[in-house]
């Protein structure tokens, strides 16, 4: 039997890079996807197709997860289409990089807002399905930035610090509802963006890591599996590094 069959998951930013890697993934092993995007139909219409093709429902929503009252919607929305929600992957996030000098208040106000208070917006919503079914599994998207911090990026570090505790906290309050509350902090992994970079700096950056490689979404993708799925059943707290070993 799949991993996930029969389970509902919802997951944020899914159209591209580790959400939709998150999401093939948990297409096959038998879970129905509901997923959010914030610009692209096209390419939200696409990811449907595709996750069908699994023989799973799967259906994409326009909204801002970092919109308080658009995130309580979705959940209901997701809820109305799917009968319930088992596994909530908080994964939407932006960037904007400088130094703190040269940051302005919009450029740590939009960080903030994407990357830590759409994880609140979101995991708020979904506590009244999952304490409902006695049952549930948040696995939000931190970063090895956010464990160890980066020049040019203190907004991103402490949005990505914040979902740590945060996660810890909700792991506390939920644990004796059996709702589970994990983080997972990945580091230099290879998408389309890292794809525009100058090959000679992505290079650098494969040897400077233990196994001498860049991740790919599909490293972070089975982590997220074992922490949707009943085999990390007595796993709740916990923020694991997917990071070819950058920080040991």
């Amino acid at each position: 039997m799949k991993l996930l069959q029969n389970k509902v998951a919802l997951i944020t930013g899914a159209t591209r890079g580790i959400g939709k890697g998150v999401a093939l993934k948990f297409a096959q092993e038998g879970a129905n996807i509901a997923f959010t995007y914030l610009s692209s139909e096209e390419k939200a219409i696409a990811l449907e197709k595709e996750l069908s093709a699994f023989g799973i429902k799967a259906k994409g929503y326009k909204s801002d997860a970092a919109n308080f009252k658009a995130a309580d919607d979705l959940i209901s929305a997701v809820v109305a289409e799917f009968g319930t929600i088992d596994i909530l992957v908080n994964n939407a996030g932006i960037t904007r990089d400088t130094l703190l000098m040269r940051m302005s208040e919009q450029q740590w106000d939009e960080v903030i807002n994407a990357n830590l208070k759409s994880v609140f917006n979101l995991t708020k919503a979904v506590q009244k399905p999952m304490l409902k079914a006695r049952s549930g599994s948040i696995i939000n998207m931190s970063s090895v930035v956010g464990v160890k911090g980066n020049p040019g990026q203190a907004n991103y570090a402490a949005s990505k610090a914040g979902i740590i505790g945060f996660t810890k906290s909700v792991a506390l309050e939920l644990g004796s509802r059996n709702i589970r509350s994990n983080a997972i902090a990945p580091g230099f992994i290879e998408t389309e963006m890292t794809g525009a970079l100058d090959e000679k700096v992505v290079q650098g950056w494969r040897d400077a890591i233990p196994l001498k490689r860049g991740g790919s979404a599909e490293d972070v993708a089975n982590l997220t599996l074992f922490l949707a799925s009943d085999m990390s059943a007595y796993i709740t707290g916990q923020c694991i590094n997917v990071c070819g070993g950058m920080l040991t």
